[in-house]
């Protein structure tokens, strides 16, 4: 395991960087089949690199979940500091949704290696984010007053989730969402 605990220099870090991106679209391309070792190759430095970060699969795959949480997060405080708090939740639900089919390959492939990755955890701030979100819909009378973030978070995860199970086309994807934004909304 590496140790954390001592800053990256420059170049390590953008090389855990690069790693990372090339790796979720290795894994969004190829599935469970990719390798480490093509993550390597594309991303242009020596496996004993990758492995340096990510001394095994497991691991790059936990990494790549907790960017993919972290840039969400980023994503919904962004929003509901300067989003319209009329369609900022709306928005990005939509967004999130969207993005979930495309992150397919990995969660089946955390889910296939049993990652201990603490979901909870990881997604403890997001769901801060997206509660940030409702609350300010909420106040700008968009989304009815008696909806709560256990409910915002359960319909997040099931339309993501049937966003992941392939076959969700645009238009199937844009009904289904009215017909959740329309429960929503006050």
């Amino acid at each position: 395991m590496p140790d954390d605990s001592r800053p990256l220099r420059a170049d390590a870090r953008r090389n855990r960087a690069r790693i990372l991106a090339v790796a979720e679209a290795v894994f969004a391309e190829k599935g469970p089949s990719a390798s480490t070792e093509e993550v390597a190759e594309r991303a242009g430095v020596a496996i004993g690199t990758v492995f340096r970060h990510f001394p095994t699969k497991r691991e790059l795959l936990e990494a790549i979940m907790k960017d993919v949480l972290a840039r969400l997060t980023e994503q919904a405080t962004a929003l509901a500091a300067d989003g319209d708090p009329a369609t900022a939740l709306f928005a990005f639900f939509t967004d999130l949704v969207a993005q979930a089919a495309e992150k397919k390959t990995v969660v089946e492939l955390l889910s296939a290696t049993g990652v201990g990755l603490s979901m909870a955890d990881a997604v403890r701030p997001l769901r801060q984010q997206v509660a940030a979100l409702l609350a300010r819909a909420q106040q700008a009378g968009a989304v009815r007053a008696n909806v709560r973030i256990d409910e915002v978070m359960a319909l997040l995860a099931a339309t993501c989730q049937g966003a992941l199970q392939g076959g969700w086309d645009s238009d199937l994807r844009e009904r289904t969402l009215t017909i959740v934004f329309t429960g929503l909304r006050a």
